[in-house]
């Protein structure tokens, strides 16, 4: 399973009124783990970044000035993000300027984002599994106990890292950060599924090996994890059992 973790920056909220992806960050995931590889772009938006943006990631008009436009750098973007998995936090706004950069592209080679990635969003997930709660990718590196320390300002890349930390716990899996290949030089891919063959093959234990020890309560302990029981239910005023 191959998944893209995702992130924009972009000029302003809204694509239809004109604005622009300035930059890409991605990290990739096979069979949920990460690979080392990923994407980084910035992007010269070809028009003005509002203030109220660069307030938000620091991106500046003078900075992106040099930086390449959308058409040089979409054939490289879209060959990594084809057919993986993208998870996004609130897909609808980072997908919706994808569009509308492939629509503006026009190439007949890369139509939308549905036609070449499936689509995680990250928000509606989070929504679900802690409603009534702040589900900002903040919120729930709180949460989730994921250090983002270094999030002073957003930033496409590094909000895909973390954005995969939180992803991977938010849905119960571990967060390995051993790579994926092996670092022999081989193919990436190769190197996750003869991980992931190991990881999940039989142990045998020997018939003969030592039993394990088996510890039993003392009358002092088990005195003293009736005492316990019994505030609970006095506490909670009923039985638990």
């Amino acid at each position: 399973m191959r998944q893209i973790v995702l992130d924009t920056e972009t000029t302003g909220l809204d694509p239809k009124s004109g604005h622009r992806i300035i930059e890409i960050g991605c990290v990739e995931l096979i069979n949920r783990k990460l690979t080392g590889r990923h994407y980084h772009q910035y992007i010269n938006p070809e028009r003005e970044v509002d203030d109220g943006a660069i307030e938000v990631h620091g991106i500046t008009n003078e900075f992106l000035a040099d930086k390449p436009v959308f058409s040089q750098i979409a054939d490289d973007f879209m060959t990594f993000c084809d057919g993986a998995e993208l998870v996004i936090h609130n897909a609808p706004f980072d997908v919706g300027f994808i569009d509308a950069e492939l629509k503006r592209l026009g190439s007949p080679r890369w139509q939308s984002v549905a036609v070449h990635c499936g689509v995680l969003d990250t928000l509606t997930m989070a929504r679900e599994k802690h409603p009534g709660q702040k589900n900002n990718l903040d919120a729930l590196c709180k949460r989730y106990f994921v250090d983002n320390s270094q999030r002073d300002l957003h930033g496409a890349l590094l909000d895909a890292e973390i954005l995969a930390d939180v992803y991977l716990l938010m849905t119960g899996g571990q967060t390995d950060l051993a790579l994926a290949g092996s670092g022999n030089g081989g193919d990436e891919r190769e190197g996750a599924e003869a991980e992931q063959s190991e990881a999940g093959s039989i142990r045998r234990l020997s018939a003969d090996r030592a039993p394990l020890a088996v510890l039993r309560a003392s009358a002092e302990e088990e005195q003293a994890h009736a005492e316990f029981i019994g505030l609970l239910e006095k506490a909670a005023g009923k039985h638990y059992w």
